[in-house]
């Protein structure tokens, strides 16, 4: 028997296997799905798979493909498990017709479909699987929970935090959304124009969520998740090419490109975080900004043929006036200040008025800003969100009130379960 490889080769190879898993784990879970039509167990068998390759790479390594690997093994897994199904389903008849109706249904052929079958244009497994997971027989609370923990493979821990709402209650929702799926035999399929038009918000909230998670992770060691930007972003544009006439959906484009153009320049050299005002602006990518502007354009033209913006388009004119702006100091922040008063009258909520308080900042100063912050610190759901405290000591700075600034830069580190952050914001507090 080989040797346990050392404790460091293990802890790097478990390393790896997550993150493998958290790039290919919605991947797997869709193509399962195709297979079985039950979104709870294609998460089953593929956690199994996870678990054999924890169980198999330490003693073989690292597989050239480990994407592969993983599909394959849990793909292997769902074949098991309809031929489990087709035995239960036929165990009254005579077991000589039950093996020939098996060999016919599994033949090796099939088996190799199903083994290697490919994603076509429209019907994306990626797509099926959203659009199932936002199927109107559950609450949107628990559609975009559910569809966040198996598109985006995000932790419970995670969707609460994006959700500002207790983990406990999450978990719950995501356990009684399988089993409302389960029970209610909800087909794995992309739903007709007519029944598409109910369960679009919810899936343009689920993409919302997921690129954001990406965007600025809420826990763990990385301050972005690019691959779950990406995921968003080719979501989206599929949905896009799918329902091209909704200035929601275009809305969406604008907003995922634009804030994704700024990726490359929101770390510096050593990784650390770089601030929307204090980045490079060369380092943006412009084919992203002339992408979403575009959408953007498109939303516009929907919009005057009598559709009205809703909250994705009106970000996604907020995104705009950043990308427009070739300097920080160019930036309209009037324009941006009279974005959010339209966005928070058709979506209010007390993060808008947040993010609106920080653009008063801008536009006005920030005396003006923090009478609207202290505003909303009574605010339940803001009382553990890290970025109240966060703004309220940007601005305090501003105002020359050092020693709060601090304290409220330390209370905002010890509220951010994200080390990166954390490190910027304790760098602020002893700045």
């Amino acid at each position: 028997m080989d040797p346990a490889p050392p404790a460091t080769d293990r802890d790097a190879l478990h390393r790896t296997i997550a993150s493998v898993w958290r790039i290919e784990a919605a991947r797997i879970i869709a193509s399962v799905a195709r297979m079985t039509r039950d979104v709870g167990r294609a998460e089953e068998l593929a956690q199994d798979a996870l678990v054999a390759a924890l169980e198999h790479w330490p003693a073989t390594g690292l597989p050239a493909n480990p994407a592969a690997w993983l599909m394959t093994t849990a793909k292997r897994r769902a074949i098991d498990h309809l031929r489990q199904q087709a035995l239960h389903a036929r165990q009254n008849e005579a077991l000589g017709q039950d093996l020939q109706a098996l060999e016919a249904q599994y033949a090796p052929d099939v088996l190799d479909t199903l083994l290697h079958a490919e994603q076509d244009d429209i019907g994306d497994d990626l797509l099926r699987l959203v659009f199932t997971a936002c199927h109107p027989v559950l609450p949107t609370e628990a559609r975009v929970a559910l569809t966040l923990r198996l598109l985006g493979g995000l932790t419970t821990g995670e969707i609460a935090r994006a959700f500002l709402v207790p983990e406990p209650t999450v978990a719950q929702r995501i356990v009684r959304a399988k089993r409302s799926l389960a029970a209610a035999h909800v087909p794995f399929e992309v739903p007709g124009a007519a029944e598409r038009a109910p369960r679009l918000a919810s899936v343009l909230e689920v993409i919302y969520l997921v690129f954001n998670e990406g965007y600025a992770a809420t826990a763990g060691d990385d301050w972005m998740r690019p691959a779950l930007c990406g995921e968003a972003q080719r979501l989206e544009r599929v949905l896009a090419a799918l329902v091209p006439d909704e200035p929601e959906v275009q809305g969406l484009v604008a907003l995922l490109e634009l804030q994704a153009s700024r990726l490359p320049a929101r770390t510096d050299a050593q990784g650390r975080p770089v601030l929307l005002m204090d980045q490079d602006r060369a380092r943006w990518d412009h084919l992203l900004v002339r992408r979403g502007l575009a959408a953007l354009d498109k939303a516009e033209q929907l919009a005057r043929a009598g559709k009205p913006w809703g909250p994705y388009a009106l970000q996604g004119a907020i995104a705009a006036c950043h990308a427009r702006a070739r300097q920080a100091e160019d930036t309209d922040w009037d324009h941006i200040v009279a974005l959010y008063d339209a966005l928070l009258q058709v979506a209010p909520s007390p993060v808008v008025a947040l993010n609106r308080a920080v653009a008063v900042g801008m536009a006005e100063g920030p005396q003006a800003a923090l009478a609207l912050v202290d505003a909303l610190a009574s605010h339940p759901s803001l009382r553990h969100y890290h970025w109240l405290p966060s703004v309220r000591g940007d601005l305090l700075a501003k105002l020359g009130r050092g020693d709060e600034a601090r304290a409220e830069f330390k209370r905002a580190a010890s509220l951010t379960r994200n080390a990166q952050e954390k490190a910027l914001l304790m760098a602020r507090a002893c700045g």
